[in-house]
């Protein structure tokens, strides 16, 4: 059996900061691009062509669902389609959060990273 989790690393920066942000909650695109740069301090920007690219991929792997449970309608346009991370995406999440870990565990040692090592 192909390990499923361990084939999808390294993510793409896009790919791990969209699984970051609906982490808590399912979110529409443009909430999910007003999270990341909120959450980065406006250190990342992704515009729609990346985002909705990444998230056809994640779709197709698996990775999201799109949510079927919706705002009140007095809060929602019904346009906007609704993304949540599934039980594979978190895994997946978790990994590359352990194998950045890993690489600034080894950038410490090296003294390239500020902290101990």
């Amino acid at each position: 059996m192909v390990d499923r989790v361990a084939d999808r690393r390294p993510l793409a920066p896009a790919v791990f900061h969209i699984l970051l942000v609906l982490a808590d909650s399912d979110q529409h695109g443009y909430a999910i691009i007003r999270a990341i740069s909120k959450s980065t301090d406006g250190r990342v920007r992704i515009g729609p062509g990346t985002l909705y690219r990444s998230i056809q991929q994640m779709l197709e792997e698996g990775l999201l669902v799109e949510a079927d449970e919706r705002p009140a309608p007095d809060d929602d346009d019904e346009r906007r389609r609704y993304y949540r991370i599934t039980p594979l995406g978190r895994k997946v999440a978790r990994a590359e959060a352990e194998r950045l870990a890993a690489l600034v565990r080894l950038a410490r040692a090296s003294g390239f990273a500020p902290g101990k090592a």
